[in-house]
């Protein structure tokens, strides 16, 4: 088959990434074009990687003929008015998470996207990671029986600048947003209510700028399963990234990676490598393996994996947990 041409938009850590994969990773992709509104991020990268097309503005992206398929990675505000323009374009469309922090863009980007019927995926890159792939494929295949209990640890080793924290969404819609995801990919079930609690225990800063920097969510899933997902924004050893599911015969889990297997064991004490420290590290093969599956969906006009809905319930989730941090009650799931 012919390579899907293909331009990114965004040229930030995670558009890099993507680019390079898409460059000298993925056989049936060709990168075409890169946009940034930051001229100088753009040509960085259009220098590095030899792409043709560099540009400050997107639109000359999607006015190209010869590009079939855009990734936004550009800052969140702007994910669903590209993802618009872009289905108009007739364009195959890769958005990072979120799709947008209102219900009701998110709800008129996708309404386009059905019209237009262009491939979508949306960058939830933690499903694609092989330990917790392979936890799915277990309980799939009935390996633990009727799954009773989920359990998620998402630790980042340090919080992020205030900056970002004031524009993100909080914790719950730009952090927890992949756990969400994760407890609904491992369960294979709807969450139909959630109660969550948090406070600041990081730092103070984050509380001034009204958001929590630790939290618990408790879940309860459609087929009765209960989950639990714990969040810091500081863990001192590393990036701390855990998933345990229980069932009626048995239990899966995937724990934390790190750069080697060795253990040192002496006298005193058993010693080994701490996690990987930053989230590219973990997820390296994630983003790669995401990205080769949009890209053959596209090939192979399959259904991406990760849709419009998933986008949708895990921002519905993240409002859900929000509600029920200044309430204190569970709160239904309105997706």
């Amino acid at each position: 088959m012919n390579k899907i041409n293909v331009g990114v938009i965004g040229a930030g850590r995670i558009g890099r990434i993507h680019a390079r994969n898409l460059k000298f990773q993925i056989r049936g992709a060709k990168l075409l074009a890169v946009a940034d509104v930051v001229a100088e991020s753009a040509q960085k990268v259009a220098d590095e990687l030899e792409i043709p097309v560099c540009e400050t503005d997107y639109r000359r992206l999607l006015e190209n003929d010869d590009i079939q398929a855009v990734v936004i990675c550009s800052s969140t505000d702007t994910h669903a008015r590209i993802m618009i323009e872009a289905a108009r374009a007739g364009k195959h469309i890769f958005c990072e998470k979120p799709i947008a922090l209102e219900m009701v863009k998110i709800d008129e980007a996708l309404a386009v996207v059905r019209k237009a019927e262009v491939k979508l995926q949306v960058g939830f890159n933690r499903r694609f990671d092989p330990s917790f792939r392979k936890v799915r494929e277990l309980i799939a295949a009935g390996r633990i029986g009727v799954p009773q209990l989920l359990r998620i640890s998402s630790r980042d080793p340090e919080p992020p600048p205030l900056d970002y924290v004031k524009c993100s969404g909080g914790l719950f819609l730009d952090m927890m947003i992949h756990d969400f995801d994760m407890a609904r990919f491992l369960i294979g079930e709807e969450v139909i209510e959630l109660m969550a609690t948090g406070n600041c225990q990081v730092d103070p800063e984050i509380g001034k700028c009204g958001d929590v920097d630790t939290a618990v969510v408790l879940l309860k899933f459609k087929n009765g399963a209960l989950g639990t997902i714990d969040n810091s924004r500081r863990a001192v050893y590393g990036y701390d990234q855990r998933v345990e599911v229980f069932g009626s015969e048995g239990c899966a889990a995937a724990g934390n990676k790190i750069p080697t297997e060795v253990t040192l064991h002496n006298a005193d004490s058993t010693l080994s490598d701490k996690p990987l420290y930053f989230f590219l590290e973990r997820y390296e093969e994630a983003y790669l393996a995401e990205m080769r599956e949009f890209i053959n969906c596209i090939r192979e006009n399959r259904v991406p994996p990760v849709g419009g809905l998933d986008g949708k319930v895990s921002v519905a989730m993240g409002y859900a947990a929000l509600e029920s941090l200044k309430s204190g009650n569970f709160v239904q799931v309105k997706s």
